[in-house]
């Protein structure tokens, strides 16, 4: 179905084409007459399948111009960099309408945000924290709602929003439309809308989990940190197709430790991004490695959802998610707007039951691949690395992941089984008894 085939107006459909977009996506097709008609909607897609359209093409053609003070459409967004997103794909739309939109979010001058709030906005996009704040002021009113989305509606109940979504409900009118989109849906958050969305219409155009077809998949048997340096290293210097690669890690201590752990060269190509940096720093990440002054950004799963950034090339999960859904979310962020993709996981013995589990979500295995033949192996592990069985026992020769294509991974090749702290690039460097890398002279930074 092309856009002109639906109920859109004029400036709405202007606005469309000059975005170059023709056709509607399945979630876009199915969405718009139900919220069109003022019902409850919960939609479910594949993550870069036009959501976020899905429910503000719908909304904004029902809405009228108003000089009003107070928001009248409510969309709340588990983070900053989802929020400013959603602002910029409504200011697209709204480009030849008087319809105006703001976001506010945490980590912001909350003194200005004050100040727009009470200028007067019809579509206020905000985090869950940032808006509580401005409506205990008595600035924001929340009266004049007529219509709240949850954008990742699951990701807020995982951050621990669940207290401020429960308030926020009780300041909004009783008499609303409620909409929720997301990519995944955990128990907690169908628990949730059983009991505070009522009739909803489900939408569901792929089930949870479904895997991306778009994005070609494959694993490395990668037995600790050290040894994944080394290989994302080597990939990134070596593959020149690796030109806009996305580094997801379990942790904001792990973001933190991998970048330092880069060598100058490559640490010079890359940036990290997690919800410990300040939102300037986030968004100054954000906009070099859209704009590809930088090769690499790593980051926690703060930036896994919904976020849509363009010509990702590569993904690659330096550590497997606990969460299985937490993956698809991950290697969403590759494989967009109908392009192709490539996903690549880092897997040492103790994240195979969280790969297992990912597979059987996605009812699929993931191919798995050999390390390169020059790659140097450290033999330092950390407490959560270190194998059930000792190396001298075979780990590294038969890990037991196996699938019908016959072993998942190769025996320690001959060059690799010597003892050694690191790849040849880096040969001026040792490890200290903690297994951190140092630099003969001090640290590099």
């Amino acid at each position: 179905m092309t856009f002109d085939e639906l109920n859109i107006n004029k400036p709405l459909l202007k606005a469309i084409t000059d975005l170059d977009y023709v056709y509607t996506t399945p979630i876009q097709q199915e969405a718009y007459s139900p919220i069109m008609s003022g019902k409850n909607v919960v939609g479910i897609a594949q993550t870069g399948t036009g959501k976020t359209f899905a429910y503000l093409l719908p909304i904004l053609r029902n809405m009228k111009f108003s000089e009003q003070r107070e928001p009248r459409v409510l969309i709340i967004a588990p983070t900053h960099e989802l929020a400013i997103q959603i602002l910029q794909e409504t200011q697209k739309l709204c480009k030849y309408t008087n319809i105006r939109s703001l976001a506010v979010f945490g980590g912001a001058n909350i003194k200005y945000q004050k100040q727009a709030i009470y200028d007067g906005t019809d579509v206020l996009i905000a985090t869950p924290g940032r808006l509580l704040d401005l409506a205990y002021t008595g600035i924001l009113g929340l009266k004049s709602v007529r219509q709240i989305v949850f954008d990742e509606v699951d990701e807020m109940f995982s951050l621990g929003f669940r207290t401020q979504i429960r308030t926020l409900l009780g300041m909004l009118p009783q008499k609303k439309q409620m909409i929720m989109f997301s990519a995944t849906m955990s128990e907690e958050a169908e628990k949730f809308m059983k009991n505070a969305v009522y009739e909803p219409i489900n939408i569901e155009i792929a089930a949870h989990g479904t895997p991306i077809e778009k994005i070609q998949q494959s694993a490395y048997f990668v037995p600790n940190f050290n040894t994944k340096l080394n290989l994302l290293e080597a990939l990134v210097n070596k593959n020149e197709n690796m030109n806009k690669v996305m580094v997801f890690v379990k942790s904001k201590k792990q973001a933190d430790r991998l970048f330092e752990a880069l060598s100058p060269e490559l640490a010079e190509k890359s940036a990290v991004i997690h919800s410990n940096k300040a939102h300037n720093t986030r968004m100054r990440a954000m906009t070099r490695f859209i704009d590809g002054d930088i090769k690499v950004l790593i980051a926690t799963d703060v930036v896994a959802r919904g976020m849509d950034i363009n010509d990702v090339s590569h993904i690659i999960n330096f550590d497997i998610p606990e969460v299985a859904g937490d993956y698809m979310h991950r290697i969403g962020r590759t494989g967009r707007a109908d392009k192709d993709g490539i996903a690549l996981s880092f897997m040492n013995e103790m994240e195979q039951e969280n790969m297992s589990l990912i597979e059987e979500l996605m009812g699929m295995i993931v191919t798995k691949l050999e390390l390169p033949e020059d790659l140097d192996i450290s033999n330092i592990y950390g407490d959560d690395e270190k194998p059930s069985v000792a190396k001298d026992k075979g780990y590294l020769k038969n890990n037991g992941y196996n699938d019908e294509r016959g072993e998942a991974f190769h025996e320690k090749k001959e060059k690799n089984k010597k003892e050694n702290s690191g790849s040849a690039a880096r040969n001026k460097k040792v490890y200290n008894k903690s297994g951190s890398r140092k630099k003969y002279g001090g640290r590099r930074r």
